[in-house]
């Protein structure tokens, strides 16, 4: 038995100096030292994104790393991820193969990780198509509509009425916000409403299951991790999708066995039938197409992908205006301009306040959702700036890097939603890419950004924001996958005077 492992090891030796000897002769990206085994583990710390900024800034925009098994590809300028999403977009299709999405997404089956294929064709021309269209998006407006009076209404109480501001947790409203459009979009129904515990609990327990990407972990990287039951990794990821399924089971199987009402005519009548509703409307009449895993794959996206992401944005945008009182000074006088004080503002009015637009522009210009897009790829041996690129290599997208670079931004770091007036000229190509770019863009930014814009405008509407003490708020983000800050938002908050009434209206409703 020792001389096997003897033998094992000096063929596994010998087939790695050949490898490297074989990488030598490639015309390859610029590349640090690496070590055998890990290659570049040892210069990548937390938070990713700003370890891989560090070693742009010291090799180029077009980086080459070799962690474990894998090669991957970083690139960080809008000429070579235009090559990525230009002449190589076919190549880049794809998405790597990742112990995450085998166990949490149905082996792949959601239009975010499907391989590029036949299935990932159809289940992105249902999304962008039937789901996810402009049209669908506008007619999902009552919906946002309703759930942002609710979050003007939990303003209102944590709020005081008697003009002396209270502190209010930000991030919990906001998520629960989030998580009731996802619900009724998804569903047809929002979250528990018994009371202020039972609501916590409910999103407590949705942001479990749901608030959970579905990104790469160690183990992608060394295969015989997965083999020993490295930290657990395997068991905790089956756990988690066993509890997502029994959930996602039971919201599909309760809307198949209660609803009675007809999709089509639906349609007829104006009204936008829930998301699974639509989905087991085409199953019906492609049931291979649609199985049960497929539905749930993507109803699992549509849940992690309308929640999370947007509570990031809102609490990064209150946060710097809080920190540049000025424009939101700015944005509250065009919201009185073009609103008014008798009414909340609603969907329709987003087009008229084109400076409020800007300063979400800017939000995910400084701190978009995905500091790294999500990976991609490559199908076959490719060109990338005149670097020779291997099938197999995972591409990352630097999306924060690209829109910090003073070659591409004027004063990139600095706060200033004025950079997207006029022709948007800087928003255009790959220099901003908060939603990705090519055929795996994000098909629900624009159900993103209406709510965001529609929550941010109500906030601002209705309501005096201060700081909590003297000092700015701190924007320090956390050390996740995702851009989110390490401390939770709070702040002051009290009724704009003119609108107590409108608020009181909001308050008996309810």
């Amino acid at each position: 038995m020792e001389n096997l492992h003897y033998y094992l090891c000096a063929i596994f030796f010998i087939f790695l100096t050949i490898k490297l000897l074989t990488q030598r002769k490639q015309n390859l990206p610029p590349s640090p030292f690496s070590l055998p085994i890990i290659g570049h583990l040892h210069r990548l710390k937390f938070p990713l994104y700003k370890s891989l900024a560090t070693l742009l800034s010291e090799y180029g925009p077009i980086l080459y790393l070799r962690v474990g098994s894998r090669r991957i590809l970083v690139v960080s300028s809008p000429s070579a991820v235009e090559e990525c999403f230009g002449k190589n977009d076919i190549i880049f299709a794809n998405r790597p193969q990742t112990m995450a999405g085998d166990i949490l997404m149905y082996n792949h089956r959601s239009y975010v990780w499907a391989p590029y294929g036949p299935l990932w064709r159809n289940l992105r021309r249902v999304s962008v198509v039937e789901i996810l269209s402009s049209f669908n998006v506008q007619k999902l407006s009552s919906i946002r509509e309703e759930e942002v009076g609710n979050f003007v209404r939990r303003l209102f109480e944590a709020s005081a009425a008697n003009g002396s501001p209270r502190k209010v947790d930000m991030r919990y409203l906001f998520s629960l916000l989030t998580m009731n459009v996802s619900l009724k979009v998804v569903s047809g129904k929002r979250g528990v409403e018994a009371d202020k515990e039972a609501e916590r609990m409910f999103l407590q327990e949705f942001k479990s299951l749901f608030f959970v990407g579905v990104g790469t972990n160690i183990c992608d990287f060394f295969p015989v991790l997965k083999w020993i039951g490295f930290q657990g990794i395997e068991k905790r990821l089956k756990e988690l999708h066993r509890r997502r399924d029994e959930y996602l089971q039971k919201l599909v199987d309760g809307i198949r066995l209660n609803t009675s009402r007809d999709v089509a005519a639906i349609k007829e009548e104006g009204k936008n039938p829930p998301f699974i509703e639509k989905l087991l409307s085409f199953q019906e009449k492609d049931p291979e197409s649609f199985s049960n895993e497929v539905i749930k794959a993507m109803t699992l996206i549509m849940f992690i992908a309308g929640t999370e992401s947007t509570v990031f944005t809102l609490e990064w945008a209150m946060s710097l205006l809080l920190n540049h009182p000025e424009v939101l000074e700015r944005v509250r006088a065009e919201i009185v301009s073009h609103v008014g004080n008798e009414r909340l503002l609603n969907d329709s009015d987003l087009a008229n306040l084109p400076y409020l637009g800007c300063v979400v522009n800017e939000v995910l210009r400084l701190y978009p959702p995905a500091p790294l897009l999500l990976p991609h790829y490559s199908s076959e041996d490719c060109t990338v700036g005149g670097y020779e690129v291997p099938k197999g290599t995972l591409l990352m997208v630097h999306a924060w890097a690209i829109h910090r670079d003073p070659s591409v931004w004027d004063e990139p770091t600095k706060f200033k939603p004025e950079r997207f007036e006029g022709s948007f000229e800087e928003k255009e190509g790959s220099k901003y890419l908060p939603f990705g770019l090519g055929r795996r863009a994000c098909p629900g930014a624009a159900m993103g950004l209406r709510l965001i814009l529609l929550a941010l405008g109500a906030a601002i509407q209705c309501f005096e924001w201060e700081k909590v003490g003297p000092d700015k708020v701190d924007m320090t983000p956390g050390n996740g996958t995702f851009l989110l800050k390490a401390i939770p938002l709070e702040a002051l908050c009290s009724p704009q005077p003119g609108l107590i009434k409108l608020l009181y209206q909001f308050q008996t409703s309810n």
